[in-house]
């Protein structure tokens, strides 16, 4: 099981929709994934198309890891009916719902014994190869929590000022932390999102960003989509929307994915039944 955080210091980058790209990309590879809805405005677990039922949401979880009983809490993703009725194998893309509950651990102050309460509930997730974290867009206690919990954490930024220097700040912040609390994480790279090809300012940032960051600056970038609230309002993966815009943003997480994982995770080598 690799798990990843998607984070961001700023809001309003799209952070969530990187999340949801990518689970919609692993989706459709037939990777079994969990998205962990750390965010307490659980945005993900609307845009995955999970209606919170009895299950215990992730910040419930939190609170008593050790009897959080993963596997019984988690809620399928509505996207799964459409991806299971193309013919193909079961595929698997579960939830660990969010709620505003999680905002209690949204703390500068959190201890090395709360920074391990993600970690307990995920020790259950074996049936899973890949684990998604979308964090709130801040350095507190959950993001925190969760690269507690990951191998690798995915930033995620616009090509402005500054997003760009939030990106930076959030680099550094991560090489704190591993000396810390979590020698082994790793920054899987940085996602350039949002990006208008017509501006000037963006060309002019991800020039920026490729000599601030080099091979962490991840391929390909992901362009400014016009219909991208209308998937996420309709709760549909975005290779499941009709039109080329949705199959071209596809096909680019679909590279994103592959690009992000480690060979080593033999995530890679997955066909696509």
């Amino acid at each position: 099981m690799q798990v990843v955080s998607i984070s961001s210091l700023k809001g309003g980058v799209g952070k969530t929709s990187v999340t949801t790209g990518l689970a919609s990309a692993a989706l459709a590879a037939g990777i079994p994934t969990l998205v962990v809805d750390l965010d307490p405005h659980a945005d993900a677990t609307t845009a995955l198309g999970v209606q919170p039922g009895e299950q215990l949401d992730i910040g419930r979880m939190l609170k008593n890891p050790r009897k959080a009983r993963l596997s019984e809490n988690v809620a399928s993703s509505g996207w799964v009916s459409n991806a299971n009725g193309r013919g193909a194998h079961a595929r698997v893309l579960d939830v660990a719902v969010g709620s505003a509950y999680t905002g209690i651990y949204d703390r500068p102050d959190l201890g090395r014994r709360d920074l391990r309460r993600l970690s307990a509930v995920l020790a259950a997730g074996e049936q899973y190869e890949l684990v998604l974290v979308d964090c709130p867009p801040s350095l507190n206690g959950l993001t925190r929590m969760a690269w507690n919990a990951s191998d690798r954490v995915v930033l995620v930024a616009e090509p402005g000022l500054f997003s760009v220097a939030g990106t930076e700040r959030t680099m550094r912040a991560i090489q704190l932390f591993r000396k810390e609390f979590a020698p082994n994480l790793a920054p899987a790279g940085i996602v350039a999102n949002r990006v208008r090809s017509g501006s000037a300012e963006h060309t002019f940032r991800l020039g920026e960003m490729e000599s601030m960051f080099g091979e962490l600056l991840l391929a390909p970038h992901i362009p400014e989509q016009a219909n991208w609230q209308q998937i996420q309002g309709a709760a549909h993966a975005v290779h499941h929307w009709p039109g080329d815009s949705a199959k071209n943003a596809a096909k680019l997480f679909d590279t994103l994915l592959e690009n992000m994982l480690s060979a080593k995770s033999g995530l890679r080598d997955r066909r696509q039944h």
